[in-house]
């Protein structure tokens, strides 16, 4: 089975700032890090080729700098990677991301699973994922936290929900994302680091990808009018008293005094 691993390289989130007069977000020069819950996908699509074979395809759309992401992948174990990168998809939003990554992963070749972190952490949208198997008409189980059971046709998946999670059989190919419940992430060995040094990383352009030029980089449908930090966090106040059943009753009225009971 080729499972194709969708990751994105962010920016060290410490690092970012928030520019309050320009209304802009200030990114860090330095050449980011891979998407930490991408690394979950990684690993599962590793487990998942250790037990049905088959190969490991990375691909991230992004700058030039975006390499050092997928050496970070072939480190650990992935077979080969793609780089979409090209000015006319720059300042795409999600939705033109996952076009872009849909058209990408058809020029791969014939994939059985397309996995991805739950989100990226730097915009925290969540909608790549699904936008993919939409752009890609495929079937998507989103929030994974256990792979139950894969076959070259099919699969079972433990996705999470608010009260616990639900078990979903799915036909493949399908786009599934996944959380960090679902495995531990393997470190790289001196020579996995070594060879991902000299491993190739396959470079698409625009040019490249049948993507309607109209709807992605700039002419996204999406823009985003201005950014601000969070307000800080209001002080928290302390009940006291003499008894746990007086510091219960104080809380309880205190509780209704501001309309919250």
């Amino acid at each position: 089975m080729n499972i194709v691993v969708i990751i994105k390289q962010v920016p060290e989130i410490e690092l970012v700032r928030v520019d309050e007069s320009a209304g802009q977000v200030t990114l860090p020069s330095g050449p980011g890090v891979v998407n930490p819950f991408d690394e979950y996908g990684i690993e599962e699509a590793l487990k998942i080729k250790e037990q049905l074979g088959g190969k490991v395809t990375l691909l991230t759309l992004g700058s030039e700098r975006a390499e050092s992401a997928l050496r970070q992948g072939l480190s650990v174990g992935a077979d080969e990677a793609f780089l979409v990168t090209d000015p006319a998809f720059e300042e795409s939003d999600p939705q033109a991301t996952a076009k872009i990554l849909a058209a990408a992963i058809k020029k791969v070749g014939e994939v059985g699973l397309v996995l991805a972190g739950k989100q990226a952490i730097d915009d925290d949208s969540a909608q790549v994922p699904a936008a993919v198997a939409a752009n890609l008409d495929w079937p998507q189980v989103l929030f994974v936290r256990k792979t139950e059971s894969i076959s070259d046709a099919e699969a079972v998946f433990q996705r999470i929900n608010e009260e616990g999670y639900d078990t979903v059989t799915t036909a493949l190919p399908a786009v599934v994302s996944v959380v960090k419940e679902i495995n531990e992430p393997r470190l790289p060995s001196l020579k996995g680091k070594m060879a991902a040094k000299k491993a190739p990383v396959t470079k698409w352009s625009a040019a490249d990808l049948d993507v309607d030029g109209g709807v992605v980089g700039k002419n996204s449908p999406s823009k985003t009018i201005t950014a601000s930090s969070p307000p800080p966090r209001q002080r928290g106040e302390i009940v006291e008293g003499e008894t746990p059943e007086e510091i219960a009753e104080k809380l309880v009225q205190k509780l209704r005094d501001d309309q919250a009971l």
